[in-house]
């Protein structure tokens, strides 16, 4: 480890770890020298620990929307590896069915509803509820939550889907997806005044849009509306990730750090 590593004494989840900003964030934490103990519903029912890279990365299947395998992964965890000081509570789904996640406001399903929030609400609360807990009982711990621009201060703005397309499927910014991650904000500042006096954090990080497969209609007119006139990379987010797990935040909590560019200024 080298002496500019800031995160090295520290076991750190990353939940979602297998996703766009997630993966970014699990190289980041290993480079900063974290062990990194990175959870996803994706990988493997037999996934378990092994040592990834330069430094220790271990990765687990675990679905979030279920508290069981939640608090069975931790466990494990806690008890293969050692005491939880970090977590990127990031897990979010966008269901196996995208044209029901991305129908219209009209004509958006109960059972489509439900499964949004089950994962992105209730699995962020049970991650949390898991990890912070044992947190508080050491008397230390930082906790970071993704949320987005969309429930934050802001809806999508409809008229940059016309002609956009992610990965070349035509895209929009569905409602659950909007609602989900406007409940972020109330869990974050519950949680940073409920376990701030046993020394836990808990942060909120917004990212705007991150470039990763949108067509060049799309990036334009995102871009358009930002005043840094670009979209994010996702080593922008998850430096700033690293930062507030770090102890170099230790005095940063019930927060909600906008990382778009200036998107959310005008």
């Amino acid at each position: 480890m080298n002496k500019e590593s800031k995160l090295g004494d520290q076991v750190i989840v990353v939940t979602g770890g297998q996703g766009i900003l997630g993966s970014q964030v699990v190289k980041t934490l290993l480079k900063s020298g974290a062990t990194v103990c990175s959870l996803d519903v994706s990988r493997s029912l037999n996934a378990g620990p092994g040592k990834v890279s330069s430094s220790t990365h271990h990765e687990f299947h675990c679905d979030v929307s279920q508290k069981g395998q939640v608090l069975e992964t931790i466990e494990r965890i806690e008890s293969e590896i050692g005491p939880i000081s970090g977590l990127h509570n990031n897990a979010a789904t966008k269901t196996s069915d995208l044209t029901r996640f991305f129908a219209s406001v009209e004509d958006y399903d109960a059972d489509t509803w439900a499964e949004i929030m089950q994962t992105n609400v209730a699995g962020m609360f049970f991650v949390a509820q898991a990890v912070g807990s044992l947190m508080a009982s050491r008397g230390i711990g930082s906790i970071v939550q993704t949320a987005s621009i969309y429930g934050a201060t802001m809806g999508p703005d409809q008229r940059i889907y016309e002609g956009s397309e992610y990965l070349g499927r035509q895209i929009s910014s569905p409602v659950s997806y909007t609602v989900s991650k406007a409940a972020v904000h109330g869990l974050t500042n519950h949680l940073a005044t409920y376990w701030g006096s046993s020394g836990v954090r808990v942060n909120t990080v917004t990212p705007g849009g991150i470039r990763s497969g949108q067509n060049e209609e799309f990036e334009a007119k995102y871009s358009r509306r930002v005043p840094l006139g670009r979209m994010a990379e996702a080593t922008e987010v998850a430096n700033t990730i690293a930062f507030l797990l770090s102890n170099e935040a230790s005095y940063i909590t019930g927060q909600n750090l906008f990382v778009d560019g200036g998107l959310s200024t005008w």
